[in-house]
């Protein structure tokens, strides 16, 4: 029976294009400044991690599918358990006399008949061995699509969450730049300053302006992502919640190696898979015993009765089965191959998202403990200098400039280190659970 393979981890898709959705403030407690957000015209529904990952095993289709192809082959493992129906024959009519010298007695003819075919018990077995395993390989290929749609709803949940914070820091920024055109409006009008520092400032915010609806933009499309992800209604609010997971220790990528070949659902599939075109090679063979025919009939003429028992064997001459054997040992070179396949894939993906923790982790810790900081602490001195007349506007934008790219790379370095985790849980090299 043919069926679909599991997937196989892979990296984060790229955010759909989504249509311009009418803006309404809503309050960051990050910043404490509001933060203009997508709205739809239902009341905002709260979705934390949890929420978005029950809504996501409770609704999506591809999880419904897979469920239906597991229901299949065990629908069809109880018919490889069935035994053969026999066939009843009644025939019923009138015997006439015919013009002869010895003519038959006409009256009441009635023909019975039964055959029951005979099973090997070679080939029955490998039947149902066959579809045991089909079974097997459809519950792997369903709970790998469990963890494929769970690992999306993460990240398209965190995905959210990241658009969301460049939003507040794009906001913050915006209302720098507002506090400071004001200033330098006053300024310029009272003499103080050129007309050319009015003009940087509402340049300047003019770009953050920009970076505020570019922000919001970002923040539809990973909205629209995620409500794919979790299939949730068209019309729903979804106003995600929660933060980014902090630093764990992984255990020695030796073990990961072992734990994700051992046990990923792709694997268990691929060895099913195996064992499946092995019974199948089997049942082939034993398809080359003929499958005899038992039957026994029974006819009531007028002038005589006669029963009579025998047994039909169709000669294999023709047919020998070489095709349908060929054809057999083909898949199991097939699923063996499939299976090497799929353990370099994972074997790639796990050293792919090892490294990427290892290295966006790093990177967090680096910025959080010293750019960030340091980014700050320019700001502030270059907003006190401005405000005693020590230095320009421009001195204050670039320290603001330096401070929003910090912003931006950690909240990537975030992003990076909680995907490169989503995919370790995925991969089934760690558990949810191991998160402190």
């Amino acid at each position: 029976m043919p069926q679909r393979s599991a997937p196989v981890p892979d990296s984060v898709q790229s955010a759909t294009q989504g249509a311009k959705l009418p803006m309404a403030p809503v309050p960051q407690a990050a910043t404490g400044t509001a933060v203009e957000l997508p709205l739809s015209q239902s009341a905002p529904v709260v979705l934390s991690l949890s929420d978005a990952i029950a809504m996501a095993e409770r609704n999506s289709p591809r999880l419904r599918e897979a469920s239906a192809i597991s229901q299949r082959t065990t629908a069809a493992a109880q018919t490889a358990h069935a035994y053969s129906n026999p066939s009843l024959e009644v025939f019923e009519g009138e015997q006439y006399a015919r013009a002869v010298s010895i003519p038959g007695i006409p009256g009441l003819l009635q023909h019975y008949a039964a055959y029951q075919t005979i099973e090997i018990p070679s080939e029955r077995r490998a039947r149902q061995s066959a579809a045991r395993f089909q079974v097997a390989s459809s519950r792997a290929y369903q709970q790998a699509v469990m963890f494929s749609v769970v690992a999306d709803a993460k990240r398209a949940f965190y995905s959210a969450l990241r658009r969301r914070e460049e939003i507040a820091h794009a906001q913050e920024n915006l209302q720098l730049v507002q506090d400071l055109r004001r200033r330098v409006e006053v300024e310029v009008r009272i003499g103080e300053k050129g007309r050319l520092e009015l003009t940087r400032a509402e340049a300047e915010m003019a770009r953050a302006q920009f970076m505020v609806r570019s922000a919001r933009l970002e923040y539809a499309n990973a909205i629209a992502l995620l409500r794919v992800a979790i299939a949730a209604p068209a019309d729903a609010n979804l106003d995600p919640k929660g933060d980014f997971s902090p630093s764990i220790t992984l255990s020695p990528l030796e073990q990961m190696r072992e734990d994700v070949l051992r046990a990923h659902p792709v694997v268990a599939q691929s060895q099913a898979d195996i064992q499946r075109s092995q019974a199948t090679l089997d049942l082939e063979r034993a398809l080359r015993i003929p499958r005899p025919t038992a039957y026994v009939e029974y006819e009531n003429q007028p002038d005589l009765r006669f029963w009579r028992a025998g047994v039909t064997v169709p000669i294999p001459l023709w047919d020998r089965r070489r095709s349908q054997i060929g054809e057999a040992k083909a898949a199991i070179s097939e699923s063996t191959a499939v299976l090497d396949q799929r353990r370099l894939e994972l074997i790639s993906a796990l050293e792919r998202a090892y490294e990427q923790y290892q290295l966006a982790d790093q990177q967090v810790t680096s910025l959080e403990s010293g750019s960030l900081r340091a980014a700050e602490s320019a700001v502030d001195a270059a907003k006190a200098a401005y405000r005693f007349g020590e230095r320009g506007i421009v001195e204050v934008l670039d320290a603001q400039r330096v401070l929003q790219t910090v912003r931006g790379d950690l909240l990537d370095a975030q992003f990076a280190r909680q995907s490169a985790l989503v995919d370790l849980e995925e991969l089934g090299a760690m558990s949810p659970g191991a998160r402190p």
